[in-house]
């Protein structure tokens, strides 16, 4: 498996996110994320963003615009900025003059502008690769070993960031969580003898495969046709049904291959289908065996784990420590939070 992004690239002269101070100007071309049309206090319409970069990402608000020039901005791609920057509330946030699309960036400004894994990606995989080879089950150890025997597929495992905006949200983001996960219930596992280590280990190696068709990320991170009409669960589970028929089928020397058992095939289906715990997170089922309730809560907490801290104590600071110890809020946790360790905080 290629080491894809663990090579440092030289820094190029642009302004990033990490290195921003206050009453800077600002010019360059930024990822917008989550963009929407606010309305002021005086019932003017005013955009109000993030802006991001491989270093981070902080709030962009422009006070002068139109519904019309809004409707031309992308939800999520990349966008051209002049403005200045402003603390506010111990964010540094960017006040623009100018937000335009920027459609196509070239290669250099998308070697700024997508973030990637501090992780070897090497390394990680073949952490994955071995959990994955010492499956006990027969049936599910063949099982894996179709994955693992699907070059492309893998290519991509190794490259697609885990999510768009919310957790691992960078170029091998997926492969840094899925191999989290798999290390966490290898640890948690002997905690519950109960539960069936192959199953466990194989589901959280299958829960967001399919987002390796879902997602686009060699020109920005997206959803593909696929992503938005399928979506990474269904996907997998499609994905799923074929590497089985695959494990089943005789091999080009005519040996036969490995039945897969018709529990294994449905329980394995079902951790893919509830592994976002409720219907109205996406699942299509609530996990209803042990190994998926185990799969859905270490998932969600790796989620949110690396969300609070991308968002309170990132691997490199600022360049402008502006005060406050609360974040801006993050909307998929629901709450503003704190930024610091208690125990380095000295006492008022």
């Amino acid at each position: 498996m290629p080491n894809l992004f663990t090579e440092s690239q030289p820094m190029s002269e642009r302004p990033f996110i990490r290195d921003l101070v206050a009453n800077q100007r600002l010019e360059g071309v930024f990822a917008i994320q989550n963009a929407q049309l606010g309305t002021t206090k005086n019932g003017k319409p005013f955009l109000k963003c993030l802006i991001a970069d491989k270093t981070g990402r902080t709030p962009c608000r422009m006070w002068s615009i139109t519904e019309e020039y809004f409707a031309k901005l992308p939800t999520d791609g990349f966008v051209f900025v002049k403005g200045n920057t402003q603390p506010y509330q111990g964010e540094m946030q960017v006040i623009a003059d100018q937000v335009k699309p920027h459609p196509e960036p070239s290669d250099a400004e998308l070697a700024d502008l997508l973030p990637a894994t501090e992780n070897n990606v090497d390394q990680m995989f073949n952490e994955v690769t071995s959990l994955l080879h010492g499956l006990k089950h027969p049936a599910v150890n063949a099982l894996a070993m179709s994955y693992l025997s699907d070059a492309a597929l893998m290519k991509k495992f190794a490259q697609a960031p885990a999510a768009m905006t919310l957790h691992h949200a960078y170029l091998g983001g997926l492969l840094e969580h899925t191999l989290g996960l798999m290390k966490a219930a290898d640890l948690l596992l002997p905690l519950y003898p109960k539960l069936s280590r192959d199953i466990v280990l194989m589901g959280l190696f299958l829960h967001d495969l399919g987002k390796c068709e879902e997602l686009t990320w060699l020109a920005g991170f997206g959803y593909s046709e696929d992503g938005q009409l399928i979506g990474h669960i269904g996907r997998g589970a499609i994905m799923l049904e074929q590497k089985i028929r695959e494990t089943e089928a005789a091999h080009e020397d005519g040996t036969p291959g490995t039945k897969v058992p018709q529990a294994i095939r449905m329980v394995l289906t079902h951790i893919v289908f509830s592994h976002h715990e409720r219907p109205e997170f996406g699942a299509l089922k609530v996990p209803s065996t042990p190994e998926a309730i185990f799969v859905s809560l270490l998932d969600n907490l790796d989620a949110k784990m690396n969300m609070s801290l991308t968002a309170t104590r990132p691997d490199q600071a600022a360049a402008a420590d502006l005060g406050g110890h609360f974040t801006e809020k993050v909307w998929a946790l629901n709450t503003r939070l704190y930024r610091p360790d208690p125990t380095t905080v000295p006492d008022a």
